[in-house]
């Protein structure tokens, strides 16, 4: 019998030609649209537009689709802690657990009741099996590639979990897409975090965590401005800190280079090349391997945001559980919060929260 794949189809062109590619294959497909935030009517969500798509692909491949509503559990296991994350002074990355919580552990499970063998979605990703084991590997296509954003995914989660994409590009992908009369052929990618909608990011944030005044400090300690909260801000940031004509150096921009939710200050520096912006190592906390642990002080390829080139390092296992990374090179804009990935060729093996960017400052 042909194996039943659910695909997650999200009303977007990528999860659109990966059921297509599948029903190719001889697979029993079926589609499954998640609904993970609460809209309201003036926030911009994009979800009736998203679902109407997804019905469309539906209808073209003659497959049916299921509807999901996981907005309680997204809240529980996704927004909660990025809310929790920022009152920390720290700048989560809310995709990485969608992705283990959401997409690769509700949708899967819920998959499975409806009698699926595998899922599917439209990452640009890859698996590999070697000797019955899962590996989680990059894409073909390197500009498109979301391994970065997979790599707290369990083991389990990627047996059950096919990714259609994985040699495909990204033009092609539309290309396919626009023959087989898909609607959604010429729709935008999605960017930045689903449940922001049309909002600024500052202004969405202000609904939860509100205005707390506190001061900007130089890196001498000496205060140079005020703020309205520090979690409005990020490491690296230079727009929107407004402040100005304070220093000798009026020609330079200012860059947030630390944050202390607990005294509520941002530390500021001038000039994009400054030192306190850079660092050698990092230490990250509850590391999560997809397979097996990489050795220790073993010399890896890490990655501290999704697009960055892979950077050398070499990884050291801490008594308390946590990682220390060094690099080869030193790290611009390391910040506490975001995740850092870890890869052995084209095989990413997971990764850990960054808890603290070791700038010394």
């Amino acid at each position: 019998m042909a194996p039943k794949v659910i695909v997650g189809l999200s009303g977007g062109v990528d999860s659109a030609v990966s059921a297509l590619l599948l029903q190719r294959q001889g697979c029993d497909v079926a589609g499954l649209f998640m609904k993970n935030w609460e809209e309201d009517d003036t926030d911009g969500c994009t979800a009736v537009e998203d679902l109407r798509h997804a019905r469309q692909v539906a209808g073209v491949l003659g497959i049916p689709l299921h509807t999901a509503n996981f907005s309680d559990r997204y809240w529980e296991a996704v927004f909660e802690n990025f809310l929790d994350e920022y009152r920390r002074g720290r700048t989560p990355n809310p995709d990485v657990l969608c992705n283990r919580e959401i997409k690769f552990k509700a949708f899967l499970e819920h998959a499975q009741a409806l009698g699926a063998d595998k899922i599917a979605t439209g990452h640009y990703a890859g698996r590999r099996e070697d000797n019955g084991r899962c590996h989680l590997v990059k894409a073909l296509d390197a500009d498109k590639d979301q391994s970065y954003f997979l790599h707290l995914i369990s083991r389990q989660s990627l047996a059950c979990s096919l990714f259609p994409l994985a040699q495909m590009r990204k033009p092609d992908v539309r290309a396919l897409a626009r023959r087989h009369g898909f609607t959604c052929h010429q729709r935008k990618d999605s960017t930045g975090i689903c449940f922001i909608g049309s909002y600024r990011f500052r202004d969405f944030l202000a609904r939860y965590l509100p205005q707390k005044q506190g001061d900007i400090l130089d890196e001498h300690g000496r205060v140079v401005g005020r703020h309205d909260g520090c979690w409005y801000y990020t490491i690296g940031q230079r727009q929107g800190i407004g402040i100005g004509g304070v220093s000798d150096k009026r020609e330079l921009p200012w860059y947030v280079a630390r944050k202390d939710a607990t005294g509520n200050t941002i530390t500021v520096v001038q000039g994009g090349d400054h030192p306190l912006l850079f660092s050698r190592r990092l230490t990250a906390d509850t590391p999560h391997w997809i397979d097996r642990p990489p050795d220790n002080n073993e010399r890896l390829h890490c990655k501290i945001r999704h697009r960055q080139e892979d950077q050398g390092c070499t990884i050291k296992f801490r008594d308390d559980g946590r990682v220390d990374v060094h690099f080869d090179r030193a790290q611009r804009s390391v910040a506490p919060g975001q995740s850092v990935v870890f890869y052995r060729g084209r095989e990413c093996l997971g990764g850990g929260v960054i808890a603290d960017a070791g700038n010394n400052l």
